[in-house]
């Protein structure tokens, strides 16, 4: 998935210095504010240190101006930390620690009370109980990737800070990763296709990659061409796609998916409207757009 915030010819008011623009899906700055870390590399009328807060719902949109019906860039899920550098009617401004992205988020979602995470959740989706045990009412779902604090324990059940209590098996402590990225991405399949989405509910190609790389403990930007540019090295794989290997991360123009095995991609697809397991062959038939069989194929380190 590739997005852009529309940046007139006069930078929205914003007179940049010399060095490269930047982009403003990772940079807090608009025409009449922006974070005082940016001091001294844009202008604006008004800079501001902000306000620390942590998403306190399941998980709440990030979009791209303070608008329900505005563009869904991303989600922030449950116990994610960020800087809030500015509220109107309702949405608050702000930058996520997790991927640095910016955006604007309802502030009823938000809490100032920020406890810092113990455990993150590794089901895909998990409940939240009002007892623990199995037979007592859910009162919330998570999934996966949320943050919870944990302060207790009962038999197989851990107690949440939050509120209610969530199975033991459904998470790891934050020090606990997965290195499987491609087992991890094979469990989604199945879940619905949304973009700009990052939970169970719905999710689109470059969430489920950022997803299953956090939980194996590497970084990943949130979009496709971020994740182009910055994650692992370069692969050159001729018109016949010899040469890939399980872990590999393919990409086309504004899509990206996993390699299961030499001949298989798992993706979140705009075009079957799920997560799925294809050949690599037929997925770049439909995404090539005319270009290359590939636009590029990245190799990590922990593949």
């Amino acid at each position: 998935m590739v997005r852009f915030f529309e940046i007139n010819s006069k930078g929205q008011g914003i007179t940049l210095t010399d060095e490269p623009q930047l982009d403003p899906r990772r940079h807090a700055y608009r025409e009449d504010l922006a974070a005082k870390s940016l001091e001294g590399r844009v202008q604006a009328p008004r800079f501001v240190e902000g306000q620390r807060y942590q998403v306190c719902a399941m998980r709440t949109p990030v979009r791209r101006r303070p608008q329900p019906q505005a563009a869904l860039d991303t989600e922030a899920l449950m116990g994610e930390q960020l800087t809030v550098y500015d509220e109107v009617e309702g949405w608050a401004w702000g930058q996520l620690d997790r991927d640095g992205y910016v955006g604007y988020l309802p502030a009823a979602d938000l809490s100032c009370d920020v406890l810092e995470a113990t455990h993150w959740v590794r089901a895909v989706l998990a409940l939240v109980y009002s007892a623990p045990s199995a037979l007592a009412a859910p009162v919330q779902h998570l999934s996966f990737n949320s943050l919870v604090t944990v302060i207790g324990e009962s038999g197989d059940f851990a107690k949440l800070a939050s509120g209610g209590f969530i199975g033991k098996r459904h998470i790891s402590a934050l020090n606990l990763v997965d290195p499987d990225y491609v087992g991890m991405a094979q469990r989604f399949i199945g879940l619905p296709y949304l973009y700009g989405g990052k939970s169970a509910l719905g999710l689109d190609c470059s969430a489920l990659v950022q997803n299953v790389l956090q939980a194996a403990n590497y970084s990943a930007p949130r979009d496709s061409d971020m994740q182009a540019a910055e994650i692992g090295s370069k692969i050159d794989v001729g018109p016949d796609l010899q040469g890939l290997i399980r872990g590999d991360l393919v990409f086309w123009p504004g899509h990206v998916g996993i390699m299961t095995s030499p001949t298989m991609i798992v993706h979140a697809s705009a075009t079957m409207m799920e997560v799925t397991l294809e050949p690599v062959h037929d997925v770049a038939k439909r995404s090539r757009k005319g270009g290359p069989i590939v636009a590029s194929v990245t190799r990590l380190p922990i593949s």
